[in-house]
């Protein structure tokens, strides 16, 4: 008997949104619906008939009003999942009349405006906490090795975050000059 469920493990960053609507989309045409997401990794999905569908995500971690939900129902969108104030919707190629309707939204300046909202509520938090938090910690530990035992292990882990943190902000700020180059035109 044929599995009716998987649940798949992907890592996405906040800059990777497009790259995950892909992979959404070939899901579906493998037959794997989206149904939910847990935490940023965590994808579940039901068996399905093979569709091509197209998944948008929109970014509104305020909260999302009856009229802004109503206004892609109007336009042939299904709202069904949230995610660390991303939004998910799918829409079938066959209910489609041109490549506009792939999209949710009208132009590049509406592309651009919800690129400079993640920046401001995500990657602003996070470089925050790198150079609040993380590196002052991490430049005390490096202050007081001197053969701790106890010390050195809590270095590696905090050297391990810090460089973590540098490839994730390296990796987005790339990302982000490409789509707001790519959204100017």
């Amino acid at each position: 008997m044929a599995k009716s469920r998987k649940t798949e493990i992907k890592i996405f960053t906040i800059a990777d949104y497009e790259e995950e609507e892909t992979w959404l989309r070939e899901q579906h045409r493998q037959g794997w619906k989206l149904v939910n997401t847990n935490l940023p990794v965590f994808y579940h999905f039901v068996k399905c008939e093979p569709e091509d569908v197209v998944y948008r995500l929109d970014y509104k971690n305020s909260g999302e009003d009856r009229n802004y939900m109503q206004m892609f129902q109007d336009y042939g969108w299904e709202y069904f999942n949230s995610c660390m104030g991303w939004l998910y919707f799918r829409k079938p190629v066959s209910e489609m009349d041109s490549d506009m309707d792939e999209e949710i939204f009208s132009d590049g300046e509406s592309k651009l405006d919800m690129l400079e909202h993640v920046l401001k509520t995500r990657m602003l938090p996070l470089a925050a906490a790198f150079l609040c938090c993380l590196i002052p910690g991490w430049l005390r530990l490096l202050g007081e090795l001197d053969g701790d035992i106890l010390a050195e292990p809590l270095f590696v882990i905090m050297s391990l975050l810090v460089f973590l943190y540098v490839i994730l902000f390296i990796h987005c700020g790339r990302k982000f000059v490409r789509l707001r180059r790519k959204y100017r035109k």
